[in-house]
């Protein structure tokens, strides 16, 4: 069982390590929203937490959506009239736009320049580049490297397949005592790219697995292992029944790098995940952002279309346009840190105990106050709060708020105090017979 205890800054460092190992392990596939890329990165996290692997053929209709053809490549290169590659997928494959078609031709650097794309302002980086939709092909170049190709003949191949095949897609779901769910979802669509998203693949399988790992949960875990908008699609597609078990829901994502965290909110923008997260951040004591929903970014705008209207944030760090490495080779296994690593997962940790423990209690005596000196309550909290009456005021917001309308997440949001603090305090006031907890109220549990 997870203790309520924040995790020792060893553990963290070794949390944070083990996520970082996994990730370098991760970083040479070439994934893409097809192929064998993602298969191979699904059957090695399948190593860490039970996967179900789902295939999804092509020319599949999702809503307004089509699966479109399988892709896979094995090499590619452009060489010059020495032989020489100067530029080489085996290297990196963001060389290669995704989801290139076949080439093998031989062009003037003329015809060639049309085709390679480079980032000027960071001249060591090689962009990432991706065509899925429409027939295309190309290749990303380091600018520095670009100016310094010579007029010669280029022999350009690219050993690519476009088949029908399938779209693929991982899911582990841990049962409950309840059927209702919380969902975590993150994009797995990227090829070698730390922050987005290696750092939400590998933090989502082992939050998956220590949630595994507890003799107890209240809520049903569903945790969804897709490519970015199509595969969130494809499940909303094949589990709209299930959708309306979701009660709560996070998208990972770059949740590596150095940046604060951010939470962006929900459609719904006061659910109580919205309220959770920024409950969690609240109190880490460091700095975070909030930003209001926009149908913009990641799975989250698929989630919260407005036919499912699921309550879906997304929790990073540094957003896609406030880490410069977005989307380059720079994001790389130096832009992720095992510290910011392990306190991404702490916070998830965190937020699944705020969402598990948010119950609601009656007070049973609650005519005037209860007498808790006689019951032993005076000192029972040592430590919380400050000490003193701090402790007791703990207690008499528990007993004043809790009138059967009133979750523990409204209480301390009302008292301005830790969710962990007014916890214990109902915890104690149950124990003592002052409390009970109304059935069918708020759904959570103090299992974490």
């Amino acid at each position: 069982m997870i203790e309520r205890e924040a995790f020792q800054v060893a553990e963290q460092d070794q949390m944070g390590a083990e996520m970082h190992r996994l990730m370098a392990d991760l970083y040479p596939i070439c994934r893409s929203l097809t192929g064998n890329g993602v298969r191979q990165t699904l059957h090695m996290l399948n190593d860490v937490i039970p996967l179900v692997i789902h295939e999804v053929p092509t020319g599949t209709t999702v809503f307004d959506w089509t699966v479109p053809q399988e892709w896979n490549i094995r090499d590619a290169y452009i060489k010059n009239s020495k032989g020489d590659r100067v530029v080489d997928f085996q290297k990196s494959n963001l060389h290669v736009m995704g989801y290139s078609v076949p080439v093998s031709e031989t062009m003037s650097l003329a015809e060639l320049l049309p085709r390679l794309y480079s980032l000027p302002e960071h001249p060591e980086w090689i962009p990432q580049r991706a065509s899925y939709y429409k027939p295309n092909w190309g290749f990303s170049i380091a600018h520095n490297d670009l100016v310094r190709l010579a007029e010669d003949q280029y022999e350009v191949r690219i050993d690519s397949t476009l088949s029908n095949g399938a779209m693929t897609y991982g899911e582990c779901v841990i049962p409950g005592e309840q059927a209702d769910e919380i969902l975590f979802s993150t994009h797995i669509c990227h090829p070698s790219l730390c922050n987005d998203n290696l750092s939400g693949i590998v933090i989502a399988a082992y939050l998956a697995k220590a949630i595994a790992a507890m003799p107890k949960r209240r809520y049903t875990y569903r945790f969804l292992f897709v490519p970015a908008q199509l595969g969130s699609l494809a499940w909303l597609a094949r589990n709209q029944e299930a959708c309306g078990r979701i009660r709560h829901g996070v998208v990972l994502v770059a949740l590596g790098d150095i940046g604060c965290s951010t939470y962006k909110c929900s459609r719904q923008e006061t659910a109580e995940i919205d309220r959770a997260v920024t409950h969690v951040l609240r109190y880490s004591g460091q700095p975070y952002e909030i930003f209001k929903f926009v149908p913009y970014g990641y799975d989250e705008r698929q989630y919260c279309s407005p036919g499912f209207n699921l309550p879906v944030g997304c929790f990073m760090r540094s957003t896609g346009a406030r880490f410069p490495e977005y989307h380059t080779s720079a994001d790389n296994l130096e832009c992720v840190k095992p510290s910011s690593l392990a306190d991404s997962y702490r916070k998830c940790m965190e937020i699944c105990y705020v969402l598990e423990g948010n119950r609601v209690f009656r007070n049973l005596l609650p005519n005037g106050e209860p007498q808790l000196g006689k019951r032993g309550l005076y000192g029972a909290m040592g430590g919380l709060a400050g000490g003193g009456r701090g402790n007791e005021l703990l207690l008499l917001w528990a007993l004043n708020l809790s009138d059967g309308s009133h979750t523990l997440l409204d209480i301390a949001e009302r008292s301005g105090l830790p969710f962990r603090q007014v916890r214990h305090a109902a915890d104690l006031l149950l124990e003592h017979g002052l409390l009970e907890e109304v059935e069918g109220g708020q759904v959570g549990g103090s299992h974490l």
